[in-house]
């Protein structure tokens, strides 16, 4: 799927992009679950193996209330919490990228980064 040349690249673009902006955890996966890459801020203890199955299924469940509801999906997911939030967006037919960060950090900067490294994997991903 991926050759190591794309990944040493998706591997800097989401060190580069997202985690040196603030943000806690990375995490770029397949649709069933599987890590691609992943990075956090060397705070964060989180078991990414385990939410990377559980993004897999919210991800899933949502798409399916998307089409009960005439959509043919919905590409961005939002969770807030008190003190940590979790972004997700898709990244395309096969992937997402799932990304956590603190009350610091503003949503707004989170959507320019996560759409701005998006655009930049996609890039890698063309160019085989």
């Amino acid at each position: 799927m991926f050759n190591q040349t794309q990944l040493y690249a998706i591997d800097n673009v989401i060190h580069t992009n997202l985690i040196e902006s603030g943000l806690d955890h990375v995490i770029f996966m397949d649709m069933a679950g599987n890590t691609i890459a992943k990075h956090d801020n060397g705070k964060s203890h989180l078991d990414s193996t385990a939410f990377a199955a559980l993004a897999a299924g919210n991800f899933a469940a949502v798409d399916a209330m998307a089409k009960l509801v005439g959509e043919s999906e919905f590409s961005l997911l939002f969770h807030r919490g008190e003190k940590s939030s979790i972004h997700f967006s898709k990244v395309n037919d096969e992937t997402l990228l799932i990304t956590m960060f603190n009350k610091d950090i503003s949503l707004g900067l989170v959507r320019l980064k996560v759409t701005e490294t998006i655009k930049k994997i996609n890039t890698i991903l063309a160019n085989d």
